[in-house]
């Protein structure tokens, strides 16, 4: 819709990472890099913002191992 604000995506959303930030999988085991490059363009649950204004994002991997990985708002987008 023209001239519609963007919804401002609140704890409990569920949100799309649609692009991995820079220096994220940095340093991480070959497992995480795997489970996180996995959920690029999936909804994920979005937990709550950081004190630095991260957004904390929640997913199980396919071996049912919980993940929590934090992004700066600009790489998620509302799921749907």
């Amino acid at each position: 819709m023209p001239g519609s604000k963007k919804k401002k995506l609140v704890p409990g959303d569920y949100v799309v990472l649609f692009k991995i930030p820079p220096g994220l999988l940095q340093g991480l085991p070959k497992e995480d890099k795997k489970a996180i490059s996995k959920i690029v363009g999936k909804p994920v649950l979005l937990v709550k913002y950081d004190g630095d204004g991260r957004a904390e994002l929640k997913f199980t991997c396919d071996e049912g191992v919980i993940h929590f990985v934090y992004v700066a708002p600009q790489f998620i987008k509302a799921a749907g």
